[in-house]
């Protein structure tokens, strides 16, 4: 008996020895692999990280002309509302200018036109007539004087 204690013994010891190596030869396998995944995924990382790059130096000129082009869109755009509104506004004068009684308010306005037996009338504010007289030497003559006078000048000048 005591023999097949010391098989016991033995066996239990050369057991614990051979699960130790087991043990050691597992660990010593699994950080082999985890050694070479590193490894392999830091070859993919780099791979990885070459296409990335690649790709955002292929595509960084074409994507700054979009959005150049973008903002070229919009403000054409811009100003394609700006000429609507314009065209919309001479429209409006357009049809204004065709209705007899708007274009006679502008010649009272504007020309000092009075109607037959109708007496007009300009009163002169004495402040701005002296600037006026100042600043382009013109006298208290109606303004269509003053631009006569000037294409007088003109002409003489040639």
């Amino acid at each position: 008996m005591a023999r097949k204690g010391d098989q016991d013994r033995f066996s239990t010891a050369t057991r614990l020895r051979l699960l130790g190596e087991q043990t050691a030869a597992r660990v010593y396998r699994s950080q082999s692999r985890r050694q070479a995944r590193r490894s392999r995924l830091t070859g993919r990382a780099a791979f990885l990280a070459l296409v990335v790059c690649s790709l955002v130096v292929a595509l960084a000129y074409p994507m700054r002309q979009y959005v150049s082009q973008r903002a070229d869109v919009a403000d054409q755009r811009r100003r394609m509302d700006e000429a609507r509104q314009q065209v919309e506004q001479l429209r409006d004068e357009k049809a204004r200018l065709q209705d007899d009684m708007y274009i006679r308010r502008l010649a009272r306005e504007h020309l000092h036109l009075v109607l037959p037996g109708e007496t007009g009338y300009t009163v002169i504010d004495p402040v701005g007539a002296e600037q006026r007289r100042t600043e382009d030497g013109a006298s208290d003559r109606p303004w269509y004087s003053n631009v006569w006078d000037g294409v007088d000048k003109a002409d003489r000048i040639k």
